[in-house]
């Protein structure tokens, strides 16, 4: 009974109640929510964060997380963060559009052809970038990718028209997909990403959008026995806090976090370039059948349809003119050079 502990045993036991809680609560938790399942390379790599955080703290910070959008949508996480509810979340470019649109530039369709590209242009914009997220109340932690998006059907997609005779989906709220698909007259179909799978089970859906990797761990590609060759675009992705959060926490912690947080970015868009291209081999081997497309898909069409849903977002100021102006300078610049062998 603790009634008959001695006056030794009851401060031994506040020693030891006291060090477990020490060990248990950090004094700074992160409450941080992800699309990404438990599991995933994704979750692995912020675990492993995590655990450098509290190490490299003596165990003063530490995340809390919630994978598999137990805590919403994007925009219900972002929602929670403004509560204080979340203090941080990995983020798609659809929930990086609620916090600072002009970096889903990255994002617009039929823009890079390689990685090498995405990463020049990147580099160049990250400091702007950076700036936008802090002024608009975030920090961004840490630049990601889920990587090239591609078409994931019932049917298969060989050219515009295919998709316009398809219930496409619409990541409801999308800017960005809405661009792309008024410039293609094609009508979706809203819905969150919560309910896709579930959509695709009961055939309101037949074609939906993602990554390879993103396919898999969400398991939409069971109900999708094709996909196009075609990569829509490069789906991007960020570690971010709010910036309340992070104002609160001593300089060197901010410190810590910041320069964890750049280094897990790195270390997630590297992984998941390799995930990716595994995942192609995957699919394979389900027996998805990898759709070539058509004229009607030229790199001309193609582009045409990329400068009319730029076009569009930058109509209703969604991304600035002179931001996509200055890519395709980049771009230039850098395929001149490659192309000089310099």
């Amino acid at each position: 009974m603790l009634t008959n502990l001695s006056g030794r045993g009851w401060l031994l036991l506040v020693l030891l109640l006291f060090s477990a809680g020490g060990r248990a609560a950090p004094e700074y938790t992160i409450k941080f929510a992800t699309l990404a399942p438990a599991g995933s390379t994704w979750m692995n790599l912020l675990h492993d964060w995590d655990s450098e955080l509290r190490a490299k703290s003596n165990g003063r910070i530490g995340f809390k997380f919630y994978p598999g959008g137990v805590q919403g949508d994007e925009p219900e996480v972002l929602k929670k963060m403004r509560f204080n509810q979340l203090q941080g979340g990995a983020f798609t470019g659809y929930g990086i559009g609620r916090m600072y649109s002009p970096a889903r530039v990255m994002e617009l369709p039929f823009l890079f052809r390689d990685t090498d590209e995405i990463d020049y242009v990147r580099g160049e914009f990250m400091p702007q970038f950076r700036q936008g997220f802090e002024k608009n109340g975030y920090e961004l932690l840490g630049w990601m990718e889920v990587g090239f998006v591609h078409i994931f059907s019932k049917q298969p997609i060989r050219s515009l028209d295919d998709m316009k005779s398809s219930r496409v989906w619409l990541w409801q709220g999308d800017p960005m997909g809405q661009a792309f698909f008024d410039a293609s007259g094609i009508s979706p179909i809203p819905l969150s990403i919560i309910d896709v799978y579930t959509s695709l089970s009961t055939g309101l859906i037949d074609t939906v959008y993602a990554p390879p990797l993103g396919a898999i761990a969400l398991q939409w590609f069971t109900k999708t026995p094709y996909i196009s060759t075609v990569p829509l675009t490069d789906g991007i992705g960020g570690l971010i806090v709010s910036q309340r959060f992070y104002a609160s926490l001593p300089e060197d912690l901010q410190a810590l976090l910041s320069d964890t947080g750049r280094e897990t970015g790195e270390k997630l868009i590297a992984a998941t370039r390799i995930d990716n291209r595994k995942s192609l081999t995957t699919l394979k081997e389900h027996g998805l059948t990898f759709v070539e497309p058509d004229e009607g898909m030229s790199g001309k069409v193609l582009q045409d349809l990329r400068d009319r849903a730029a076009a569009e977002l930058i109509s209703k100021d969604y991304i600035p003119a002179q931001l996509f102006d200055k890519t395709r300078e980049l771009l230039d610049r850098y395929r001149a050079t490659q192309a000089g062998g310099h």
